[in-house]
């Protein structure tokens, strides 16, 4: 919730946006601006998932937590 008053702090998003109004309108694009500041992007970042919708992540995720493990499971079998 704070204001943006420079943009040299934090991270801004741009997103397009397909819009259709129905099926024979010709289909438009928008963009769509956000912004982190930048407390905040220093451990978030701000994603589409794949039903288009924004999502705010972490930056500091666990996503490589097994890797290690696998890596020691092999040390120990040989």
């Amino acid at each position: 919730m704070k204001p943006l008053h420079y943009l040299r702090e934090g991270t801004i998003y741009i997103f397009e946006i397909v819009e259709s109004a129905n099926k024979d309108a010709r289909k438009g694009h928008k963009l769509e601006h956000y912004w982190l500041c930048g407390d905040c992007s220093a451990n978030h970042k701000l994603e589409r998932t794949p039903e288009k919708e924004l999502r705010l992540t972490s930056k500091h995720s666990l996503h490589y937590l097994r890797r290690p493990v696998e890596i020691a499971e092999q040390l120990i079998a040989s």
